[in-house]
């Protein structure tokens, strides 16, 4: 580490360990719906396609989060965010009832939105040169909790209310660890810069974050339907987030080296590969290979975003709108099509999506080089 690098970390050692603390939280959180549905299901009698509605209310919060960090952000610091993630959490583990558990989702959600779009812009601007390396190092250490938060579950007897209540706990402790952060600038009132709003590779967002959304939240659900029983279906999307980890750990080493939108499409075409792969055969060894392309979703899709829209402050929460719109409204469509096929139908129907998303990607491609004027 150079002494450039040291001196960014001695000035802002506190927003940077908030910062890893809070995405190892988020990756938990986020990680302990897919193998919780089933359990939801079955203690408040519904089913499991009207589970997956808890995953779409996350994704709303994390949306209503981006929305108050683009409107107010001035007077959103990262304890609100943590406050949020912690109360959100707080609710669902203790079950009330499932509206009550619902609304937990909302409230978790808009602390992940929130810290989203703290976090993120923050590590680009404050590490400047190496930015792009240390955003990934970040959206990295995202898959630390969503590695351990399943296995967790698994060890406490599947159950959902402990391990929420758990990260509310730990949610807690953060926060009174975090001391006190400033705010972020206001993103409205006194803008500066490049702002090109680009639909493509918005739509693009939606595509690959919606994709990633139903991966986490209704894979699990797919593999038991596939055979598997509900521990090892907790287990296999532990190991996919090694993977999801793995590939965002190796993307440090190369951001900046390989042309953001090329990851993206490439991590598309992967992902359709292996979705095929896992509709056709059934190995359970195919959702871990997923679960590596999906690991650079978010970074190709981010930068490729950046590039082409500018660094004005309305960037960053405007490409991450776009892509909490497609964590919205994927699990719901895809909730809805399995109720009628069959779980069964999880990866066709990804496999088909992810297909056709690369190849549109490979179309536009020269577009997408394009930087914002």
């Amino acid at each position: 580490m150079g002494p450039g690098m040291k001196s960014v970390f001695a000035t802002h050692m506190g927003l940077v360990l908030a910062g890893l603390f809070s995405f190892v939280l988020m990756g938990a959180g986020q990680s302990l719906y897919g193998p919780a549905l089933p359990a939801f299901a079955r203690d408040f009698g519904i089913s499991t396609g009207q589970a997956g509605l808890l995953i779409s209310l996350h994704w709303i919060g994390s949306a209503l989060g981006v929305a108050v960090m683009y409107l107010r952000g001035d007077k959103v610091s990262p304890r609100h965010a943590l406050a949020a993630m912690g109360i959100g959490a707080l609710l669902v583990g203790m079950g009330v009832s499932w509206g009550a558990t619902l609304a937990g989702a909302l409230v978790l959600g808009s602390g992940y939105g929130a810290s989203t779009v703290i976090y993120n812009r923050r590590f680009l601007m404050i590490f400047a040169a190496r930015g792009p390396s240390m955003l990934a190092a970040l959206n990295a250490i995202f898959g630390i909790g969503a590695i351990c938060a399943p296995l967790v579950f698994v060890a406490i007897g599947s159950d959902p209310g402990i391990a929420f209540l758990g990260v509310a706990a730990l949610t807690a402790v953060t926060f009174a660890l975090a001391g006190p952060i400033a705010p972020i600038a206001p993103v409205v009132a006194g803008t500066t810069g490049r702002f090109v709003v680009r639909p493509v590779i918005l739509g693009f967002g939606a595509l690959a974050i919606g994709t990633e959304a139903c991966l986490i939240g209704l894979g699990p659900t797919a593999l038991i339907a596939q055979g598997l029983t509900e521990a090892q279906a907790a287990e296999l999307l532990s190991l996919f987030f090694v993977a999801f980890l793995g590939m965002r750990l190796a993307l440090v080493a190369f951001a900046g080296r390989i042309p953001p939108f090329t990851l993206y499409l490439c991590a598309m075409a992967g992902a359709a590969v292996s979705a095929a792969g896992s509709a056709i055969t059934g190995q359970p060894g195919w959702f871990i290979a997923i679960g590596g392309c999906a690991g650079l979703f978010f970074p190709g899709y981010y930068m490729s975003g950046v590039r082409q829209m500018g660094e004005d402050r309305r960037v960053s929460p405007t490409l991450i709108a776009a892509g909490m719109a497609g964590g919205i409204a994927a699990p719901v469509l895809l909730s809805a099509v399995m109720a009628v096929a069959g779980d069964i139908a999880f990866f066709v129907v990804v496999a088909w999506v992810t297909a056709l998303t690369a190849l549109a990607a490979t179309a536009l491609r020269p577009r997408m080089a394009v930087a914002a004027a």
